[in-house]
């Protein structure tokens, strides 16, 4: 059985939960506590040079990182149910989407940046807030503008696949840090249709084992 290392809240390994389970695809999961640092504890280093989660394990000391490298090794592997359409075009289409999400939006918001920019420059709870939600409404503006464009039931998909499995878990942070979502009523509406999904409700980050409500 896979394992895959991750933080409940983490939205990389949020994705691949996601993936996972719209693959049907079972994966057992260590927690990585990125709120006490255990990410930086030799122990983690030695499975990712880069302190950072999700790593999915195969077995046979092969271990993969990156959620969309992940997502991409998921789909050539498991190639049934798809997350990606069938023609090459649309699937450099859907996966230029995600990485506006993957590449763009959700590093700004990391947890490691968001607390550099309190310790170095000095920024309260809400300056920190502000700066998160800042660079997520950035983001999904041109994402809304692609939605808006798509006629398919999801995003070039008629099942929820890639790019959901990168859209729900940002939409997750988006309505942490306060961002409006009336503003955006393509992206809330694959959110609200996906969250109805078995496979969206068992990824919820409240629902994995190491959750934790606290702020």
């Amino acid at each position: 059985m896979m394992t895959l290392f991750g933080y409940w809240r983490s939205s990389a390994s949020y994705r691949v939960r996601i993936a996972l389970n719209l693959k049907g695809i079972k994966a057992a999961h260590h927690a990585v506590n990125l709120k006490s640092g255990e990410q930086l504890l030799a122990a983690h280093k030695d499975l990712n040079s880069q302190p950072l989660v999700p790593i999915l394990e195969l077995g046979g000391g092969t271990r993969l990182t990156q959620s969309l490298a992940i997502l991409d090794y998921l789909e050539e592997a498991y190639p049934a149910p798809p997350l990606l359409p069938t023609a090459p075009e649309l699937k450099a289409k859907v996966r230029a989407a995600a990485q506006i999400i993957g590449a763009d939006i959700a590093p700004i918001q990391n947890l490691r940046v968001l607390k550099y920019i309190r310790a170095e420059y000095g920024q309260d709870d809400a300056g920190v807030k502000d700066w998160a939600a800042h660079w997520i409404r950035e983001g999904l503006k041109p994402l809304e503008a692609l939605a808006e464009q798509n006629d398919d039931p999801f995003f070039m998909m008629g099942t929820p696949g890639y790019f959901e499995a990168c859209l729900i878990p940002q939409i997750y942070n988006a309505n942490r840090f306060g961002v409006d979502m009336s503003a955006f009523p393509k992206l809330s509406h694959l959110n609200h249709l996906c969250l109805k999904h078995p496979a969206f409700i068992t990824a919820l980050p409240e629902n994995q084992p190491d959750a934790d409500t606290a702020p």
